[in-house]
């Protein structure tokens, strides 16, 4: 099996849709042996800030020395993107060995009567390739909700983090904070859980309360010893306990996930696992991560966000305020199952002009539908079915002193990125 006819195959999982739960990935790992077992993990929960916060930690331990996987999703450049030692994509040759192994091996469960998902299948070979590499930690990021889901499978990590909790996912997850909160606790096995700093207290009562019941210690960066120093979404140092940080992605709400960063790696330190000040440092101010407030451009201003959910259009929402100066056209795609009333509510109305389109996803929304949702916060909203016709027409609009945001999904992202960069060229 080559690396194409492993991914056709993948992609045909995707019809299984999603289906939480750890019985079929169980029965898989077995088959393999259980690669799971014979490594070092931090695992990463929560709605917003996973994939941020995985790679700068996965960066600080890189520096440290440690040879270290990192697991994301989704991608936003190349579906390799998702399984990375120190910094380097798994290959294509070593993604399809690995692949043939873990499909062979699925075999083994086909008398249950159950097909695995897509998303059990792309952990499982993550799993196979970071344990024949050998690595010294893998930085593990949660699919969805966390205790149902597949990465929940392993042993009792080295630290596990959550991040910030807002409601998104509700008809998988839950239809309140507390319901949520309850399914990302489900990561907490006992040791140390550091916490995100600024979280509900309908959440934090939740993790507290999974972590007494795990006997797990509960650390929380103290907001008191940040000090943000220059908070220009553009340019952000901040202090945290005496230290100063450039921080390299850009976004107020990133000032918090450093600190959460930062006190992750002091929780290891603890357990005598060596990582320097400038280590720490250097994972803060040197990740950078597409389509996280991605500057594709600064003249003109393009910026490219992932944000897909309220609170990541909240975190969109600051930046739109500084930019409030300038023209703004915001080209936008969502997933229909995503609340995106609440996000145009939050950032339609900093936009002169807004442009739907519909992301290359089955669940997306079509453009024409949220056309007609944002006109209720845009005067002037249009639709395109073409992506690559929106985007032509949006840079051919745009000024020196306007700015173009494109945002709504990290599928939409995916799919715009290398559009504009073609455009950009030119």
């Amino acid at each position: 099996m080559n690396y194409s006819e492993a991914m056709e195959h993948i992609n045909a999982l995707s019809r299984f849709g999603i289906n939480l739960g750890l019985k079929r990935i169980s029965v898989l790992l077995e088959a393999m042996g259980n690669p799971q077992n014979e490594l070092r993990f931090i695992h990463v929960a929560g709605t917003n800030g996973k994939g941020s916060v995985s790679t700068m930690l996965s960066n600080i331990l890189i520096q440290s020395g440690y040879k270290t996987g990192l697991f994301i999703s989704p991608y936003v450049l190349c579906f390799r993107e998702r399984m990375q030692i120190s910094g380097e994509m798994i290959s294509e040759d070593d993604f399809a060995e690995c692949a043939s192994f873990v499909f062979h091996c699925a075999k083994s469960i086909a008398s249950m009567g159950e097909e695995l998902t897509q998303f059990e299948i792309e952990t499982a070979i993550a799993f196979e390739w970071f344990k024949r590499e050998r690595c010294n930690f893998v930085c593990l990021e949660v699919g969805l909700g966390g205790r149902f889901d597949s990465t929940n499978i392993i042993p009792p990590p080295v630290l596990q983090i959550i991040t910030s909790i807002s409601m998104d996912h509700t008809a998988i997850l839950g239809e309140t904070i507390e319901q949520i909160a309850f399914e990302k606790a489900g990561i907490i096995k006992g040791g140390t859980t550091v916490l995100y700093p600024l979280q509900h207290d309908e959440a934090f009562k939740v993790i507290e309360t999974q972590c007494k019941e795990t006997n797990s210690a509960l650390v929380q960066p103290d907001i008191n010893l940040l000090s943000i120093t220059n908070d220009h979404w553009l340019d952000s140092e901040f202090v945290f306990d005496g230290v100063r940080y450039k921080k390299s992605l850009p976004g107020n709400f990133q000032n918090y996930n450093c600190i959460t960063v930062i006190t992750a790696a002091e929780q290891l330190i603890k357990q005598n696992i060596k990582i320097s000040e400038d280590a720490i440092k250097y994972g803060i101010e040197h990740t950078r991560f597409p389509a996280r407030m991605e500057i594709m451009s600064k003249e003109p201003l393009i910026i490219l966000d992932g944000a897909h959910n309220p609170d990541g259009a909240k975190a969109l929402e600051e930046t739109l305020k500084e930019l409030s100066a300038r023209s703004i056209t915001i080209i936008m795609g969502v997933l229909q199952d995503k609340d995106y009333d609440e996000i145009l509510q939050t950032i339609g109305k900093y936009a002169d002009q807004m442009i739907a389109v519909t992301p290359n996803n089955p669940r997306a929304l079509n453009c024409k539908e949220l056309q007609s949702k944002a006109k209720k916060w845009c005067n002037h909203v249009r639709s395109y079915e073409n992506l690559s016709a929106a985007v032509h027409e949006a840079l051919l609009e745009l000024t020196k002193d306007a700015a173009l945001i494109i945002c709504g999904s990290l599928y939409l992202a995916s799919e715009v990125r290398p559009i504009l960069l073609e455009r950009l060229k030119k």
